[in-house]
């Protein structure tokens, strides 16, 4: 077990598979103490139980983080039991699918609630619990956030406020030694992800649009956001980090 996240405190959501959980095992590998947070106490348990039994210190807080009160007690509850914050990360998001003219307004909400309002109210809550110390939020956008997508209008305008959100918050955050910084995920080998990749033809279809020629993995993403909230990324602040395997880097792929 290496030391470069050792004594800190970090509340991560989402974290139940994927990139939260991912992000919650590496986290813990480096000497955190980790507070899942999702909807379903079972696979939190699942994961924390697996980084315990690894060596690394674990819990879990059940809230939806599209339930403001619930979120925000979620967050407070941790902080109160271990005496301090120093990172979050907001991973949770939801999303709907389908085409702008038959996007009903709920479901066009249903986009922002969890990924927008959840990255506000976590932010909001850790800025100031985090403001006499200082500490690290790292929100976690996507792809879809830099480019629009067909049938996701919803999830690519949330993603996209994501990113510019954390912006604001790193400039206002900066005077308390709070930074903010954003990881942007291309297309990554998730449970969210499973029933797309799941097809031989649509994977390799998939893969050919990727510079590097394949699917992500959640522990690559996790690898970007552990970097983010240690002190090795101690001067950056405001940024916005694609963890996609060169995809937002071409204007155009050719395909052989």
């Amino acid at each position: 077990m290496s030391t470069r996240l050792q004594g800190k405190i970090a509340f991560i959501t989402g974290a139940s598979s994927g990139i939260g959980a991912a992000t919650a095992r590496r986290f813990a590998q480096e000497g955190a103490t980790v507070v899942l947070c999702g909807r379903n106490q079972a696979p939190l348990d699942a994961v924390a139980s697996a980084i315990r039994e690894a060596g690394g210190m674990a819990h879990w807080q059940v809230a939806d983080v599209s339930d403001e009160h619930a979120f925000v007690s979620a967050i407070e509850a941790a902080a109160q039991q271990h005496g301090r914050l120093d990172i979050l990360v907001n991973n949770a998001m939801a999303y709907t699918w389908g085409a702008i003219d038959s996007t009903s307004t709920g479901d066009w909400h249903a986009n922002f609630r969890t990924t927008v309002d959840g990255t506000f109210w976590g932010t909001r809550t850790a800025m100031a619990l985090m403001k006499a110390q200082g500490g690290a939020i790292v929100n976690i956008a996507s792809i879809c956030g830099l480019f629009g997508t067909p049938w996701m209008a919803g999830y690519s305008a949330a993603k996209a406020a994501v990113i510019n959100f954390s912006r604001a918050a790193a400039s206002e955050g900066a005077a308390n030694r709070i930074r903010c910084n954003v990881v942007v995920p291309g297309v990554i080998e998730t449970p969210a992800t499973a029933g797309m990749l799941a097809d031989a033809k649509a994977r390799g279809n998939t893969e050919k649009l990727i510079p590097l020629r394949r699917i992500g993995q959640a522990q690559e993403v996790a690898n970007a956001i552990l970097f983010l909230a240690s002190d090795e990324a101690s001067y950056i602040t405001g940024a916005c980090v694609p963890v996609d395997g060169g995809r937002s880097s071409e204007l155009y792929t050719v395909l052989e």
